[in-house]
């Protein structure tokens, strides 16, 4: 049978169903198609434009495109009722290239109209100093221009990873709550002291923006504007790509790499790691840092987003997941290592902080 007679005798034999209180389940290939749900689905659009900058991060751009079609073609697959995503990319420039050197199609930006989101992946600079020229490039400044004027327009803003700071730039993230990859949080925090900034977190949804964090949060992203349309869309898409829950991107950071980014948040960071065991004491660290304990505490403000003691628990947690993944020692016995009266103390904070417990922190060592 011609291919499209298939599709007619389809979509009659639907209706049929639909007549008769039926809901068939018919082959096609790999997926198994609720046709009956199919031919009375009237799918509406989410216009998403992905803005692609020169230099952008290629894995993140793949993981946005590569997320939004397979949500679409398993909702129809299954016969799951969605929105249909509507995904172009756009661009500022004739020809823009990722980070890799690969050629990416995009269709103008300018003069269009605003879409339901738009979405700003990561440019791929690393260090704060290539991070600073890269915004002041004429490129850069004409994306910030053309999300504040979409954002004036009704579109949300959607950004990932370095794309946050391509947002700040713009204003949107003003007066808002953040995210953004965790090596470049001291950075942002002074560059964009109106944005109040949880980079602990893997997602933060503000108003109308939303942004996640380091890398590969692209794919959570978009996995988190595929739920808003359809959470079984979004969790047979997350199974498909084997895409994990991951609340919080503390649990990647490397700490001592924050730390380095100020020198006297370096010396309190050696202080602390010699004595978690022992507990904490603000006198002690102005002591041992040299400075003031107001000083002390600014700056760790204002480099980390932490209080002193915050961030001295945070090393006991780091401390207390690297026993729980390279030894045999029990959770008492870690607990008291760094410095908890208890392990259920130890357990509460970790899934607090971490988003999982102490069997999946070892499973995942042992994997």
């Amino acid at each position: 049978m011609a291919p499209g007679r298939v599709g007619f005798e389809r979509s009659r034999r639907a209706h049929d169903y639909v007549r008769k209180g039926v809901s068939p389940i018919v082959k096609n290939d790999i997926f198994d198609i609720n046709v009956a749900n199919i031919a009375i689905a009237k799918a509406s659009l989410m216009k998403i434009d992905v803005l692609a900058l020169n230099g952008l991060f290629d894995t993140g751009l793949s993981a946005v495109l590569d997320a939004f079609a397979t949500a679409n073609e398993l909702a129809q697959a299954q016969g799951l009722a969605s929105v249909r995503f509507d995904v172009s990319v756009v661009g500022l420039r004739r020809q823009v290239h990722t980070g890799q050197g690969l050629n990416v199609p995009v269709a103008p930006a300018r003069d269009r109209a605003a879409p339901d989101w738009v979405i700003v992946p990561a440019i791929g600079e690393r260090t704060p100093e290539k991070l600073c020229d890269a915004l002041g490039r004429p490129e850069v400044r004409d994306a910030a221009q053309l999300l504040k004027t979409w954002a004036e327009d009704g579109a949300h803003v959607a950004a990932a990873c370095i794309g946050t700071f391509v947002a700040a730039e713009a204003g949107v993230l003003d007066g808002e709550t953040a995210t953004t990859t965790w090596w470049l949080a001291p950075f942002f925090r002074q560059r964009y002291p109106r944005v109040r900034l949880e980079d602990e977190r893997m997602l933060v949804q503000s108003g109308r923006v939303l942004t996640s964090g380091a890398a590969l949060s692209h794919m959570d992203l978009a996995l988190w504007l595929i739920r808003q349309a359809s959470p079984s869309v979004a969790a047979i898409t997350a199974r498909y790509l084997i895409v994990d829950s991951r609340p919080a991107q503390s649990a990647y950071a490397i700490i001592d790499h924050l730390a380095h980014a100020d020198p006297l948040v370096h010396r309190f960071e050696n202080w602390a790691r010699g004595r978690l065991a022992r507990g904490f004491s603000l006198d002690e660290a102005a002591r041992a840092t040299g400075a003031s304990k107001r000083t002390l505490a600014r700056r760790m403000s204002e480099v980390l987003g932490k209080t002193p003691l915050s961030y001295f628990q945070d090393l006991r947690v780091e401390r207390a997941v690297h026993l729980l993944r390279t030894s045999n020692d029990d959770v008492e016995k870690i607990a008291a290592t760094v410095g908890y009266a208890d392990g259920v103390t130890l357990r509460n904070l970790l899934r607090r902080k971490l988003g999982r417990g102490v069997r999946e922190l070892r499973s995942e060592a042992a994997a």
